[in-house]
C-alpha cells in the first residue's frame, strides 16, 4: 500500500505508527529505514494536541501525511507524521542508508540517528519543514518493500503523562533504537 492510499484509509495513530516501521524516510537526499516510532492521539494526555489546537500544534490538525515539528526542551527538533486530526507519529530512530557521509558531517560523533533529536540533526530537518507534505520533494516516505517486519511494542520514552500506554513501536532485532524494549 502506498502512503497516499494509507492516509486515505484513515488509520488510527497506532496503526500508522506500526505501519511506518520499515518504511524509508528521506529528507533532502539523506535518510534510511524507520525503525522506531511513538504514537500520540488527541485524547492522549502526553500529546501536544490534548488541550486543543494552538499556533504551536496547528500542523497536527492539518492534512494527514504532513510534517509536525517542534523543539524538545527548546533545543532539539522532533519530526512527526500527521495522521488523523490531532494525531501524529514521532519518528524516534532510523537505520541510516542514504547520504550517510553527509549525515556524519552533521553529527560527527555519537549515535547517528538513534533518538529524535539526533535523527533531525543528521537529516538536517528544519523548523521550516513544519506543515510540509511528505510528497516526494524535500520530505519523502516510501512504503516498506517485502513482508512486514516483526514489531516490538512498549511504553513511550521521556514523558510524564500517559506512560502506561504501549504506544512505542520498534523493529525487532534492529540496531540503532533510541533505547531497548
Amino acid at each position: 500500500m502506498t502512503f497516499a492510499a494509507l492516509f486515505k484509509a484513515d488509520p488510527d495513530v497506532c496503526t500508522l505508527a506500526s505501519m511506518l516501521i520499515g518504511a524509508r524516510l528521506v529528507v533532502r537526499g539523506t535518510g534510511g529505514t524507520i525503525i522506531e516510532t511513538e504514537a500520540y492521539a488527541q485524547d492522549d494526555p502526553a500529546s501536544h494536541s490534548f488541550r486543543g489546537r494552538t499556533p504551536r500544534n496547528r500542523a497536527m490538525f492539518g492534512p494527514p501525511g504532513h510534517a509536525y515539528e517542534y523543539r524538545s526542551y527548546c533545543i532539539h527538533l522532533c519530526l512527526n507524521v500527521v495522521g488523523r486530526p490531532g494525531e501524529a507519529v514521532l519518528i524516534r530512530a532510523i537505520q541510516p542508508g542514504i547520504g550517510v557521509d553527509l549525515m556524519r558531517q552533521r553529527r560527527p560523533s555519537g549515535p547517528l540517528c538513534a533518538g529524535p533529536g539526533r535523527l533531525c540533526q543528521a537529516l538536517d530537518v528544519q523548523i521550516t519543514d513544519n506543515c510540509r507534505p511528505f510528497d516526494g520533494n524535500d520530505l519523502v516516505l516510501h512504503a516498506a518493500d517485502g513482508p512486514a517486519p516483526d514489531i516490538l511494542t512498549g511504553p513511550r520514552i521521556g514523558i510524564s503523562r500517559g506512560q502506561d500506554l504501549p504506544w512505542r513501536f520498534g523493529m525487532a532485532w534492529a540496531q540503532g533504537l533510541s533505547r531497548s524494549f
